[in-house]
């Protein structure tokens, strides 16, 4: 509270005065309220009131403080409004401003010490120009080579993944660069795990929409440079949607332990490596040269991860499990095993579902996919996912959605999406924590307009990745 010195003598000895902040006597227009956030103003008489309504101009000019009322109160009862007040500041105002000052004391701290970081930072950067180092080393590097025998490995990477040791010590890496020769505009994610070989323990993942992605070098970035004992690091890549990547291989090598490998076998990866780069230095910092850099989307550290892919023989095992009172005349849900997809067209009516049971393994805590309208007049239409236990009646299940528009608490929903004829979309489909038992893939779709013509929902590309060890999933 603020007061005029006018009425310092009505203050003084009411109980009250160290909550009072005196306005002192002399030029108006230099009035400082000396580190004071005012909640309202006391007047005991006409002098200070007046002297109080001046000087409220004077700090409204300074535009630092809101306006604060200018209460007037009777010198002869002085005594009765103190213990008013004293009872309104010691309550819910004073806890109020005493936790506004906790954490303004809180805010200041903070700033100091983003200030010492940002000078330690800027200490490091002094010392590496004043050596003519860089701040991020490139220590190894292998050059894209095309061969022109090269079928290339788009169709690989979307079905299955490669994968690449590095061969250098993991200690100090702040980062990897990959090389493309073609990206589409759009159409899918590129999936990118680093991990630790011995002890099978994840660093980072990337999830990175092909139009963020440059026909040339990429930089996938660390937040912080690995540490601890010099491991071996191996990267994997795989994409999801419906588009192809083009990621570049390099010379051939006489050594197999250093070659590309993936779970299908390929031509192009005969004795060949990916063209890759390693850099170590600060974390966060672009090389030279470098056209782009991309942050994690996940930090893996602690888990033990495994992506896998729904086989041939799981998708073609899809029963249709639709709610609808509709009889349609065609098969509304198939597996279609030249596209490694599955169709689930919808009706005008209830929701179209296809079953796969046992799809999902123990330990799964994320899985996507890619859906389009596969036909150039297809109507748009919604799809979504759902996870079910393995023994339950999946049918019921869908029922269950369709009548109250949610599933019961032991089963994943993972939202409807729009998906047009235009282009594919990316689900992704994050849990809370990794399922503990196996469970059905239940795949849906339903109308979002009147016509349901051509509307050949596809959903292909599908990817799950399994969590073990304990660890929580950590969001960047």
């Amino acid at each position: 509270m603020v007061a005029s010195d006018h009425d310092r003598a009505s203050v003084e000895g009411s109980g009250i005065e160290h909550l009072v902040h005196f306005l002192p006597k002399g030029d108006r227009a230099q009035t400082t309220l000396e580190n004071v956030f005012p909640l309202i103003g006391l007047a005991f008489s006409k002098e200070g009131e007046e002297d109080l309504a001046e000087r409220l101009v004077s700090l409204r000019a300074l535009g630092t403080v809101p306006d604060f009322p200018v209460k007037r109160l009777s010198a002869h009862t002085a005594a009765e409004s103190a213990v008013i007040i004293q009872a309104l500041v010691d309550g819910g105002v004073g806890r109020l401003a005493r936790f506004s000052s906790a954490i303004t004391s809180e805010l200041a701290l903070l700033r100091r010490e983003r200030e010492t970081l940002l000078e330690n930072y800027r200490a490091l950067e002094d010392a590496f120009q004043a050596r003519n180092w860089e701040p991020v080393t490139e220590v190894f590097a292998h050059d894209p080579y095309v061969d022109p025998k090269d079928e290339g490995i788009g169709h690989l990477i979307a079905n299955a993944f490669v994968e690449q040791l590095l061969p250098v010590s993991s200690h100090g890496v702040a980062g990897i660069a990959l090389h493309f020769n073609s990206v589409p505009r759009d159409g899918g994610e590129l999936v990118v795990v680093l991990s630790y070989v011995e002890s099978g323990e994840g660093v980072a993942e990337w999830s990175v929409p092909f139009s963020q992605l440059v026909p040339t070098w990429n930089f996938f970035a660390l937040p912080r440079t690995c540490g601890g004992g010099a491991r071996t690091l191996r990267v994997r890549v795989s994409t999801t949607g419906s588009e192809t990547i083009g990621l570049s291989l390099g010379y051939p090598i006489a050594s197999e332990h250093y070659t590309a490998r993936s779970e299908t076998r390929h031509a192009d990866l005969d004795l060949r490596p990916l063209a890759f780069r390693i850099y170590t230095g600060l974390p966060g910092v672009k090389p030279t040269r470098m056209p782009n850099m991309i942050a994690p989307t996940a930090l893996l550290d602690g888990h033990f991860i495994e992506d896998y892919r729904l086989s041939v023989d799981l998708l073609s095992q899809i029963v249709d499990v639709s709610v609808t009172p509709v009889v349609p005349e065609f098969q509304t849900v198939r597996y279609l095993e030249h596209d490694n997809a599955v169709v689930c067209h919808p009706l005008a009516s209830g929701v179209s579902a296809g079953a796969i049971g046992r799809a999902v393994e123990p330990g799964t805590i994320s899985f996507s996919a890619s859906a389009i309208v596969d036909h150039p007049k297809g109507a748009p239409a919604a799809v979504s996912f759902l996870l079910a236990p393995a023994n339950s009646n999946a049918r019921s299940e869908v029922a269950e959605l369709a009548r109250k528009g949610s599933v019961k608490p032991s089963a994943f929903f993972s939202g409807w999406r729009e998906v047009t004829n235009q282009q594919p979309i990316n689900i992704n489909f994050q849990l809370d924590e990794p399922v503990r038992h196996p469970m059905d893939l239940v795949i849906l779709s339903r109308a979002v307009t009147d016509s349901v013509d051509f509307s050949w929902l596809k959903v292909s590309g599908f990817r799950m990745v399994k969590q073990s060890g304990g660890a929580s999933h950590v969001q960047q």
